[in-house]
């Protein structure tokens, strides 16, 4: 959502398509300012899409580099700033879903020079960035300036934005078939905070996911009406840098997990984070979400998870109408 002391209704938002992209963990990076609800006009371009949670982990969008563009498919982010792809020099890079950005073959492409705000390469001559990540994964490179554009759907023309030009990533940032991050969280590099401060869009964005049966997803970047029937929970800029809701409760087929409410109130609150895949709760209201899922579905077979790397709890033959209804209450 967005900033009410900065909307800008009359601005067009700014529709991306969300498609189909493969497993990766969580991500996890820096900040800003407030960003709440904000009022505007609707989306002028929406589009199906498509997604299986159980076999994708993260949701992507396209994004066009340069003059003329270079495509790329990058994970949403909000809980980092950067928004960065491989570069073409990169020699600790994966191979990926697109061909690496070729910053000599855009004519409008610009390096940020070394300046006293930013961290430089080894010759002064260029600003860096370098990004570690909850999953231990990392990126790091150049930053550089160029032309991004939005696709077909989208109200607003092309802009200028800083970006991150790739030269070494590591973990599942190597190995993911995405191409990078879009980095939607509160900072400096945001590429959110960066059309907000240009005046082009109101400060909000949002994102809609459908169900497991359904798929799908879009998201809007700028100010759009929320609609009447909305409820909404606040998010307390102030109290952390992530976009963050106060949850005071889960249910377990109606009845509450019997633990101390404040075991959800710590230093971030609860993090609401597009990048990460699951939901990670504290290990004393995990222990007893695991008891209250297990007792509800116990006449079902359990069964190892995907990732011998982890102990998953999992059932076959585990139909969504033989399984309890959970619901999370948060402040508001």
């Amino acid at each position: 959502a967005g900033s009410p002391d900065r909307t800008a209704a009359s601005r067009p938002p700014l529709v991306l398509p969300l498609t189909l992209s493969y497993p990766n963990a969580s991500r996890v990076a820096s900040s800003r300012s407030r960003r709440g609800l904000a009022e505007g006009g609707h989306p002028s371009a929406r589009m199906r899409l498509h997604d299986d949670l159980l076999t994708n982990g993260y949701y992507t969008t396209r994004l066009y580099i340069g003059t003329p563009p270079q495509e790329f498919a990058l994970i949403v982010d909000s809980g980092s700033t950067v928004t960065y792809v491989p570069c073409a020099s990169c020699e600790q890079c994966g191979n990926h879903q697109d061909p690496r950005f070729q910053p000599d073959l855009s004519s409008t492409y610009s390096p940020v020079k070394c300046n006293v705000d930013c961290n430089c390469n080894s010759d002064k001559s260029q600003c860096t960035y370098e990004r570690q990540y909850a999953e231990m994964s990392s990126s790091s490179g150049v930053l550089g300036e160029d032309i991004v554009s939005f696709g077909t759907e989208s109200e607003l023309k092309p802009q200028r934005a800083v970006f991150g030009c790739e030269n070494s990533e590591t973990g599942d940032l190597f190995s993911q078939h995405a191409d990078g991050i879009m980095g939607l969280g509160r900072g400096q590099l945001s590429i959110m905070d960066q059309l907000v401060d240009k005046g082009v869009i109101g400060d909000s964005f949002s994102m809609c996911y459908g169900g497991m049966d359904i798929g799908g997803g879009a998201m809007v970047l700028g100010a759009m009406p929320a609609p009447p029937d909305m409820v909404y929970t606040h998010s307390n800029a102030v109290r952390s840098p992530y976009y963050n809701i106060e949850l005071k409760e889960i249910h377990v087929a109606g009845k509450p997990l019997r633990v101390d409410p404040r075991i959800f109130d710590g230093k971030h609150g609860t993090v609401l984070d597009s990048g990460t895949t699951y939901a990670y709760l504290p290990e004393q209201a995990f222990v007893a979400f695991k008891d209250a899922v297990t007792s509800k579905v116990h006449p079902l077979k359990k069964i190892r998870g995907p990732d011998p790397n982890y102990k998953d709890i999992c059932f076959a033959g585990a139909g969504r109408e033989r399984l309890p209804v959970i619901r999370g209450i948060s402040k508001g």
